[in-house]
């Protein structure tokens, strides 16, 4: 019997996070170096100037973290849950149309697992920009995550 494929990170993202689901987010790019989501055009999502609302926005920026860090530490999910502990946005210029989040970890993974090697329960940051079409900078987020130890 050959092994089952291991499912893609968007698609284990749109099985357990409903709002991915709701908000029709796309992952286009899942590594361990870097995530990109994308929020298309909804008038459904839109807020009162006619651009995506800022809680849509805000989990855009979340679900493209949460991609990096499922992409960085998936070999460590038998041991330790990733969790978020906090997160910061500022939005900087006037969102319209499709929006996408790009992620990038904010600490070499060999590092990180090195400290839930010794026993201690990691944190880093995960640093998100959001941009439109043409890409100029909409909002910039950073989420702190961390991996807390199953037996903790």
């Amino acid at each position: 019997m050959s092994p089952q494929p291991t499912p893609a990170i968007g698609e284990i993202l749109s099985s357990t996070v409903p709002m991915v689901r709701t908000l029709n987010l796309e992952l286009t790019e899942t590594t361990p170096e870097r995530a990109v989501a994308v929020l298309p055009d909804q008038p459904a999502f839109h807020n009162h100037l006619g651009g995506p609302h800022a809680g849509a926005m805000f989990t855009l920026a979340e679900s493209a973290s949460g991609a990096i860090v499922l992409a960085a530490f998936g070999d460590q999910l038998s041991r330790a849950v990733p969790l978020a502990v906090s997160a910061e946005i500022g939005y900087v210029k006037l969102a319209m149309g499709t929006v996408t989040a790009t992620a990038k970890l904010g600490r070499p993974v060999a590092e990180v697992v090195a400290e839930l090697d010794a026993g201690t329960r990691p944190e880093f940051p995960v640093r998100v920009s959001i941009t439109r079409e043409d890409g100029a900078v909409t909002a910039e987020m950073t989420v702190v995550w961390t991996l807390r130890p199953k037996d903790a």
